[in-house]
């Protein structure tokens, strides 16, 4: 079979289980937060009471969209990570665990179409699909980065600041002078 035609066939699968597989890879990010989180994640579906369960949901539909794609434009999807993996930053996942959201489509993809690639011997095109999801989780990760080191950098600025005052007054208190 034609390797173009082979990308296709691929293509319009996940189109065509675009729905099913959204709904699971959706629930396997809910997943990764705790029982109580994971639900509230799920049930809530008002976005201001729930901004990281709507978050998560709009973020897959537009990483899927651009996945599919014969060629993943990156600065979009950069753009698109930028949300969400700013939101696991600052709730202090590890790493691994920030950006590990990616690597879950790829159990969702293979758990909505294995049949079909089997039966129309697509491992090739897979194989190339969750690459594409390999270099999209490497670029979560350069951004989750970004975001820890500008909360370290703000973090430290704050003791700064705080440490300065603490001088001053104390220089204040005692009549010494406080240009350093």
């Amino acid at each position: 079979m034609p390797a173009c035609r082979a990308v296709d066939m691929l293509k319009e699968i996940l189109k065509s289980k675009r729905s099913e597989i959204l709904k699971s890879w959706s629930q396997f990010i809910r997943d990764t937060y705790p029982p109580e989180t994971s639900r509230f994640l799920q049930s809530q579906p008002d976005e201001f009471a729930n901004p990281v369960g709507a978050a998560i949901g709009r973020i897959t539909d537009q990483l899927f969209d651009l996945l599919v794609e014969k060629d993943l434009p990156w600065e979009e999807a950069a753009r698109i990570l930028d949300d969400l993996v700013r939101l696991r930053a600052v709730q202090e996942f590890s790493p691994s665990h920030a950006v590990g959201f990616i690597f879950l489509v790829k159990r969702a993809v293979r758990n909505a179409v294995i049949r079909e690639l089997q039966a129309k011997e697509l491992w090739a095109e897979l194989l190339t699909f969750e690459s594409k999801v390999d270099n999209l989780a490497l670029t979560a990760f350069d951004l989750y980065m970004k975001c820890r080191e500008k909360i370290y950098e703000l973090r430290a600025t704050e003791i700064r600041n705080r440490t300065s005052r603490i001088l001053e007054r104390a220089c204040q208190k005692y009549g010494m002078p406080h240009e350093w």
